[in-house]
């Protein structure tokens, strides 16, 4: 189809080489079957960074693993009933293993058990599908159907979830290199291209909890962003790539809020905050994503587990954006309000 063939002359555009394969985990969009086993119960009552002994089962496969309890909201006891984990394999897992070549993983969770929590996870996973739809630069996801075990191998919670990509294999995968910058860099530093993307799709999906260049002081760049290029810092040279998607007006849990900053009541109201040097390639990419527009709703209508009514609001809100890029004209109306 002529939309698909635009869509991907565009993605590449701005990567050094065609993207390789994806490590086996991130080679399919299947939904997978697991179970994680370790002390569940201890991740309810203590959010420490302490990590405890499990397993990740896959069929007859138990791979060893430590488990973490990580994140900021989502790991507070009053948000989340239970917190993302982070997965660090004890022992490399054999070649012949789904998990093979993984160290560490993000795995986001279900963090409460009702019904309209695991709407946001599935609405969540589905933005990161969205992503690749555009460009290869960007985080892999895998959808599970997961069964939480206690450490005596009981069943406590059976909810889907998703692991995220290494940023070092997303940037290995497209010939390029995680970069480690200070807490802030210079905007001349981000591609233009992949700045604009990423300023568009965060606008899409009405997400305002990011930074493409600060992140908190004395810390690695950037506040919800992740870097990787060829040459360092270079200016121009620096791809910045998406993640957290959990306080968008898209996925929109009860825990969400704007910041404060912004000036904005609630989470669905959209605000741009891209960059005015990128305006000329936001025309280019907001072409491309009007192009890609029934691949970024199949996107949407294909993750497994969404309930009818979720993706017909969902598709309402998408629709908003896409009357804000319908046209140039409305297009540079829009890139008129960009942070300069």
């Amino acid at each position: 189809m002529r939309t698909i063939a635009l869509g991907l002359s565009l993605a590449v555009a701005t990567a050094p080489a065609v993207a390789a394969q994806p490590k086996p985990l991130f080679a399919s969009d299947d939904t997978i079957q697991i179970a994680v086993q370790g002390p569940m119960n201890s991740f309810f009552r203590n959010r420490t960074d302490t990590p405890r002994p499990g397993s990740i089962i896959v069929g007859n496969e138990s791979l060893p693993v430590s488990l973490s309890v990580r994140g900021i909201t989502r790991r507070m006891s009053d948000t989340c009933d239970f917190p993302p984990l982070r997965v660090e394999f004890t022992r490399p897992p054999p070649p012949t293993s789904l998990f093979a070549g993984q160290k560490k993983l993000k795995l986001v969770t279900y963090c409460r058990t009702n019904t309209n929590f695991q709407q946001y996870v599935l609405l969540e996973y589905s933005a990161y599908r969205m992503y690749q739809q555009l460009t290869p630069l960007g985080l892999r996801a895998r959808l599970a159907d997961i069964t939480y075990r206690n450490e005596d191998g009981k069943p406590a919670v059976e909810r889907y979830g998703f692991f995220l990509e290494d940023v070092s294999d997303a940037a290995k995968r497209n010939n390029l290199k995680e970069l480690k910058a200070p807490d802030t860099i210079a905007v001349e530093s981000i591609n233009p291209r992949d700045g604009a993307r990423y300023a568009l799709f965060q606008h899409m999906l009405g997400n305002h909890d990011w930074s493409m260049r600060a992140g908190p002081k004395g810390e690695y760049c950037c506040h919800n962003a992740k870097l990787i290029g060829a040459s360092g810092l270079a200016s121009g040279t620096v791809i910045p790539i998406p993640y957290d998607f959990d306080f968008s007006g898209f996925v929109d849990p009860p825990y969400a809020t704007p910041p404060e900053e912004l000036h904005i009541n609630d989470v669905r109201q959209r605000y741009f905050r891209g960059y005015c040097i990128h305006n000329a390639q936001a025309m280019a990419i907001a072409g491309q994503m009007r192009s890609a527009r029934p691949q970024l709703l199949a996107a949407l209508t294909s993750t497994p587990g969404l309930d009818p009514k979720t993706i017909g609001r969902a598709q309402t809100y998408l629709d908003g954006f896409f009357k804000d890029i319908a046209t140039d004209a409305s297009t540079a109306a829009l890139l008129k309000h960009c942070v300069r």
